[in-house]
């Protein structure tokens, strides 16, 4: 009898160290992305289609290529609600996940935080379409990529945009263009741009906070009404920017000569207002629609099989396509990562940090992966954390978006020298030095 539960107590022995050894291998082959997020709270609207396509294109990948080279993706999500200590919590609490791969803060708040974190955490953030703006300059900030765009490049941009509409930048001199801003790094970011602009083509610029969450904007747009400005520029996100428009109707201004940034040119910016947002402009990083590849792949790999994320009408909308290529862009540089290290292996932070700063996506790339028609191709480098600086116009014309200009790339020529100022002016604060040429090939 005791000879027979020894070997029954032996036997459990060893399944269970088979189990754990079992189970250390899966582990060993997961590639681990936090996926900082906020569903809840004045910012959900937009938050959430975006976290939903990050979701998703995941679950596609692993469904459609079995991961990446045999590494299986997994994530787990954390609620922020755009608060800047709960990101900093989430990060925390994530960050020593095995496999942890990089992290998209989903915030410039928590961006601005993280930054002087991730340094020493060697994890790298990816920050597509928000940020810092000086963190373009790679060899000043080794581990943040405002990936595609940034709030320079943004308000760049609409600068260029108002002034051909115009006639030329030179019609917009004695021009009044107000800045209605969240009150926040996020809306405080595209200031110096426009500040530099208006020096240049003698316009004057006029900057009107709103309190977030951006629920009660009277007194801004009472001194919109005051002074009446050529132009609003709109850099609200969530709630805010629906509640823009709605002002912008009651005190008549024109929506034709209102433009947003592309964190204001989504669907849920616009749809409670309906035909008052009519003539509405807003930047576009990227296309929309269920019609291109990708997303025809996520409806049929996860959503036809009752794994999707959200809605099914939800998907290939603005904010849930740019959750796609957050994560496609995430999944590309950990794969870039793997062709040095490794492949079928899982990648560390400070290696995909390589691979985000060797992406190398052009058309052909782009229309493999299921892109075509939906960005534009991406190259980065140690001196270009960005890799792309260009953007679209599109206009809402009552029940839909369109796009309504061809691609502009913001202005080298007067972006770089701010990034470089900005970017040395960071360095000298912190006492860092700036990246060597060795360096940049770690």
């Amino acid at each position: 009898m005791k000879l027979s539960k020894l070997v029954v107590a032996a036997a459990v022995v060893a399944a269970g160290a088979a189990s754990l050894s079992t189970s250390a291998f899966a582990q060993a082959k997961e590639q681990f992305f936090p996926l900082l997020s906020y569903r809840t709270g004045p910012y959900a609207p937009n938050g959430t289609p975006w976290a939903n396509g990050k979701q998703d294109y995941i679950k596609m990948v692993n469904a459609r290529d079995g991961g990446i080279n045999g590494v299986k993706l997994t994530f787990e999500e954390c609620e922020t609600g755009y608060a800047t200590d709960r990101g900093v919590e989430c990060y925390e609490r994530l960050k020593n996940k095995p496999g942890v791969a990089l992290i998209d803060p989903q915030a410039t708040g928590i961006t601005f935080a993280l930054t002087e974190k991730v340094p020493n955490d060697k994890i790298p953030l990816i920050t597509l379409g928000y940020g810092l703006s000086v963190a373009q300059d790679g060899q000043a900030f080794k581990w943040n990529f405002p990936l595609m765009g940034s709030y320079w490049t943004a308000a760049d941009i609409l600068i260029q945009h108002i002034g051909k509409s115009a006639g030329g930048l030179d019609k917009l001199k004695g021009k009044k263009i107000a800045l209605v801003y969240h009150d926040s790094p996020f809306g405080k970011e595209p200031i110096p741009l426009l500040q530099e602009r208006a020096k240049m083509h003698g316009f004057e610029l006029q900057l009107l906070p709103v309190t977030a969450p951006g629920v009660e904007q009277k007194a801004a747009w009472l001194q919109v009404r005051q002074a009446k400005p050529d132009y609003v520029l709109l850099w609200g996100w969530g709630v805010m920017n629906s509640t823009a428009l709605k002002e912008a109707q009651a005190t008549g201004f024109p929506r034709e000569k209102l433009y947003g940034v592309w964190w204001a040119g989504a669907e849920p910016d616009v749809r409670d207002v309906g035909e008052g947002a009519k003539g509405y402009q807003a930047l576009a990083l990227n296309g929309s629609g269920q019609e291109s590849k990708v997303m025809q792949d996520i409806l049929k790999l996860v959503h036809d099989k009752g794994q999707g994320s959200g809605p099914k009408d939800e998907v290939g909308s603005v904010l849930y396509t740019r959750g796609a290529i957050i994560q496609m862009l995430s999944i590309e540089a950990v794969r870039r990562a793997q062709e040095r290290f490794g492949k079928g292996k899982v990648m560390t932070g400070e290696q995909v940090r390589w691979g985000l700063e060797n992406l190398s996506l052009d058309q052909k790339r782009l229309d493999a992966l299921g892109f075509a028609g939906v960005m534009r191709p991406i190259s980065t480098s140690c001196a270009d954390h960005m890799g792309s600086t260009w953007a679209r116009v599109q206009t809402w014309d009552g029940k839909k978006w369109a796009m309504s200009s061809d691609w502009y790339q913001s202005d080298d020529q007067i972006i770089k020298p701010l990034v470089k100022a900005g970017a040395e002016k960071y360095l000298a604060d912190k006492k860092l030095t700036r990246r060597d040429a060795a360096d940049c090939q770690s």
